[in-house]
């Protein structure tokens, strides 16, 4: 298992082509923000010290939940060449077990999502010292990569199972470039969620890479909105967290973060478990 990922990591990294591409959308919501964005969310709270850091730590923390799924994708992309190449077959048919050659895959494309996870991370907590920002505390540090970890394994099941029903390199260039444009809709990055209409929130809530991204907000934006809202009205923190999606509510419930945890690892099981059972059903 072990040489069947350290091969594809190899392989994953040597082209600097699919690095990029597996990193598309990231910087299609950089550019968004840089150019449209900003000045837009930034101005939403004019009155508030420390907006504009506010503002980078709640992009950044939707990066990294974006990041989990692109990566991942990208890491996929080898499988799914792989079979296409009929290489897989080659595979199936020597002395490694067929459980190794998956798990093989799926550490592959786990390690690759923790590696540009970290590394967007790192990249952006200096842009942000570099705008006046302070540096996360050591123990937010911590959680949040282990947030990352969580992040990477929920959403590489959910990719995983769907690259079990693709075939072809076309098939995966298309499926990549719809999951590319979705997933900043779907954590809700390109617009503040309590802009959306109320059918579109729903979706964005029950989409479980979503509370990744509002997990990461918790912990990135906890010391930036105690600066912000030191001097704000009673319920402009509530207003603002429920709005940029760093609390979800269904009805009068907010989500706590142990049930958004619990919703990444139910996500990760059912959808490993269900790629595992597609992939056995398919050879037999």
């Amino acid at each position: 298992m072990l040489s069947i990922a350290n091969r594809n990591l190899k392989i994953f990294f040597r082209d600097r082509a699919a690095v990029l591409f597996s990193l598309l959308a990231v910087f299609i919501i950089l550019g968004l923000y840089v150019l449209f964005l900003a000045d837009t969310l930034v101005d939403s709270l004019p009155v508030f010290e420390g907006a504009s850091v506010l503002i980078n730590s709640w992009v950044l923390a939707g990066i990294l939940a974006v990041t989990s799924v692109t990566s991942t994708m990208g890491a996929f992309g080898i499988m799914v060449e792989d079979r296409s190449r009929k290489i897989l077959k080659d595979f199936t048919t020597s002395p490694i077990r067929r459980s190794q050659l998956t798990g093989g895959y799926i550490l592959s494309a786990c390690s690759v999502g923790v590696i540009m996870s970290v590394v967007t991370f790192i990249l952006g907590e200096l842009y942000i010292v570099m705008l006046g920002g302070e540096l996360l505390s050591l123990l937010s540090i911590l959680k949040v990569l282990g947030l990352i970890v969580l992040s990477v394994l929920a959403s590489s099941s959910i990719v995983y199972f769907i690259t079990t029903f693709l075939r072809s390199q076309n098939a995966f260039s298309a499926a990549s470039t719809v999951i590319g444009t979705l997933i900043g809709f779907l954590t809700g990055i390109y617009v503040p969620m309590g802009s959306l209409p109320e059918a579109v929130q729903w979706v964005i809530k029950i989409f479980p890479v979503s509370h990744a991204g509002a997990l990461i907000r918790n912990v990135m934006l906890e010391h930036p909105m105690e600066v912000s809202f030191s001097g704000a009205p009673a319920g402009a923190q509530a207003e603002f967290t429920e709005n940029m999606g760093v609390v979800y509510h269904f009805g009068s419930y907010q989500v706590e973060p142990w049930l958004s945890i619990v919703i990444l690892l139910v996500t990760t099981l059912l959808f490993f478990g269900l790629s595992l059972l597609n992939v056995s059903r398919k050879n037999k």
